[in-house]
């Protein structure tokens, strides 16, 4: 089994949904993930704040305005009158529920099932579209087999004998398209997996099925050695680890999304990531396989803000840190960087959201500073400690950027160096005249 993972770019329009139908028609059993239609999901969030403040009027004009963009789509994707009229009976049943919502009580429930509605209607799409031209498909419902815990992690037992169950049902078909991003949480609710989640589905439906390979289909032909948005001639890498991988996605390579890897990782399964626009690209290849070549690639990840806690009471003390990381525990904040010296300790974050309450806790330790709008800079590639030239030519080419913390042997695959984001720019072009 080949899962084959899709995301809103690629069916964003009818002649992308007719080439990503030409991609997955061989005789290959695999399991098809598709996104919601690139804008959808940005359209539902405005449609749910909407809801939720009681602007029922202008849902309504949001609704019907989304609504007509479908209905250009499926006059321009099906020849037949006949599915036509299917596809519209179909997605108009799915704005009649966003119009339903609308005139109710509005939670967090009702607005994840508005969120939903995205990949919902992609794959009813698509699975229609592939009815007509006479191909052999079944479409699989997310939400008979996805699901959550308690903690709203992914339950693997459930999935994975769900998934089976709903496969069996269908034993003669090769070929099932399913959604991304959404799930049931333990409570039996519509829930999702958070923006870029289709990635994670697609993870975690391959461990479920033991797949031989899962592929996901983007707008770009791969993991590329430098951020193309900001540095000209980047280069696509061929072949990556999953550590690696990992390593670029958590620091702002939007390729894949982070969570993704470790599925296919647990289970030994290779990731290719492909270039719907050009299927022809190789590609990026993450396995198991390392490649001993120094470093590989660079990201970087913006809006990062470093906090400093300086205390006399770190001197020659234990137990100072463990006080410190509790305090951004309780606050459900991750730590990205972390730099010690005898008396100080440099942490970097990303969510903010709670930054005053951590704030107040840690000046009960010592004295606190900010700094914000910085940038993680990461370069990953493997045994990059034992690549001196690779360390030399790193700080030769920072040698006009400010830096505000280094990170260095914390993994063997990842040097990561904050800066002011003012600085990234130049930061990056450095780093690829000098390395690559």
């Amino acid at each position: 089994m080949i899962i084959m993972k899709f995301g809103g770019t690629s069916v964003g329009s009818p002649q992308r949904i007719k080439s990503v139908i030409e991609l997955i028609n061989d005789e290959k059993p695999k399991i098809v993930v598709l996104s919601a239609m690139s804008g959808t999901t940005n359209a539902l969030v405005k449609i749910s704040e909407l809801i939720y403040n009681k602007n029922q009027n202008q849902a309504e004009e949001s609704i019907a305005e989304l609504e007509a963009k479908y209905g250009q789509v499926i006059n321009e994707l099906y020849t037949s009158e006949e599915y036509r009229l299917k596809a519209k009976k179909s997605i108009g049943e799915h704005f009649d529920n966003l119009r339903q919502l609308n005139t109710e009580a509005f939670t967090g429930i009702e607005e994840r099932i508005v969120l939903a509605q995205g990949e919902l209607m992609s794959t009813a799409m698509t699975q229609l579209y592939a009815e007509e031209i006479g191909l052999c498909s079944t479409l699989l419902p997310a939400l008979n087999f996805m699901r959550t815990d308690r903690n709203a992690e992914p339950d693997n037992y459930y999935i994975r004998e769900q998934l089976r169950r709903e496969l069996e049902k269908h034993p003669d078909c090769r070929l099932f398209i399913t959604q991304g991003y959404i799930c049931r949480n333990a409570f039996g609710e519509v829930d999702n997996l958070k923006r870029g989640g289709s990635d994670y589905s697609a993870s975690l439906i391959g461990q479920a099925c033991d797949a031989r390979e899962i592929q996901i289909w983007t707008d770009i032909d791969g993991f590329h050695n430098n951020d193309p948005r900001v540095v000209e001639n980047t280069q696509s890498i061929a072949a990556l680890s999953f550590d690696e991988a990992a390593e670029l996605a958590y620091f702002g390579a939007k390729i894949l999304h982070p969570a993704s890897v470790w599925p296919a990782q647990e289970a030994q399964i290779p990731v290719r990531l492909k270039n719907t626009m050009q299927p022809e690209a190789e590609g990026t290849l993450i396995s198991a396989q390392v490649e001993d070549k120094g470093i590989k690639a660079i990201a970087a990840k913006d809006n990062i803000t470093a906090i400093k806690i300086k205390s006399g009471r770190m001197l020659m003390a234990y137990g100072f840190l463990r006080k410190v990381f509790e305090i951004f525990e309780s606050y459900c904040t991750p730590i990205d960087m972390i730099t010690t010296s005898e008396i100080a300790v440099s942490l970097t974050i990303d969510d903010t959201s709670r930054l005053d309450k951590i704030l107040y806790e840690l000046r009960h330790y010592g004295t606190v500073e900010t700094d914000k709008d910085m940038t993680i800079i990461c370069l990953v590639g493997n045994n990059i400690m034992h690549h001196k030239d690779s360390i030399a030519k790193i700080f030769a080419a920072l040698a006009d950027v400010p830096i505000r913390m280094v990170s260095y042997g914390g993994s063997r695959h990842n040097i990561s160096i904050l800066t002011d984001m003012e600085h990234k720019s130049q930061a990056l072009r450095q780093l690829s005249k000098y390395l690559f």
